[in-house]
C-alpha cells in the first residue's frame, strides 16, 4: 500500500499563516518557518493588548471621575465608597461618560450622594 500524505490539508494550514504574515518585511512575509513564528508571536502581543486595553481604560476613567468629582469638593474613593453606601449601581464607564458629556447630571449625582 502507498504511503499516505495528506497535502491538502498541509498546503492549506501553511497558506493560512502565509496570508496572514501578509505585509511583514522579508522573509517574515514567505518562509513558512519565519512566517509561523512571527504569526504566534503576534497572536501573544494580541492576546495581551486585549487585557492591557480593558485596564488602560479602566484607568483613564477613573482619571476622569476623580477630575469631576473634586470640583465638587470630594476625592474618587469618597464618591465610590458613598455609591456604594447608597446602592447606586452605575459602573466607571457611565460615570466617566456622564461626567464628560453632562456635567450636570453628574452634579446632580455627586449633591444625592454627598
Amino acid at each position: 500500500m502507498p504511503r499516505s500524505v495528506n497535502a491538502v490539508a498541509s498546503k492549506a494550514r501553511r497558506k493560512k499563516i502565509l496570508k496572514a504574515a501578509k505585509g511583514y518585511y522579508g522573509k517574515r512575509k514567505n518562509v513558512y518557518t519565519v512566517a509561523k513564528n512571527v504569526m504566534e508571536k503576534g497572536l501573544q502581543y494580541k492576546y495581551v493588548s486585549r487585557k492591557l486595553k480593558k485596564r488602560e481604560y479602566r484607568a483613564l476613567w477613573i482619571v476622569r471621575i476623580n477630575a469631576a468629582v473634586r470640583e465638587e469638593g470630594l476625592t474618587y474613593s469618597e464618591f465610590i465608597n458613598k455609591l456604594n453606601q447608597k446602592g447606586i449601581t452605575l459602573d466607571r464607564k457611565m460615570l466617566a461618560d456622564l461626567a464628560m458629556n453632562e456635567p450636570e447630571s453628574f452634579k446632580k449625582l455627586v449633591a444625592s450622594v454627598k
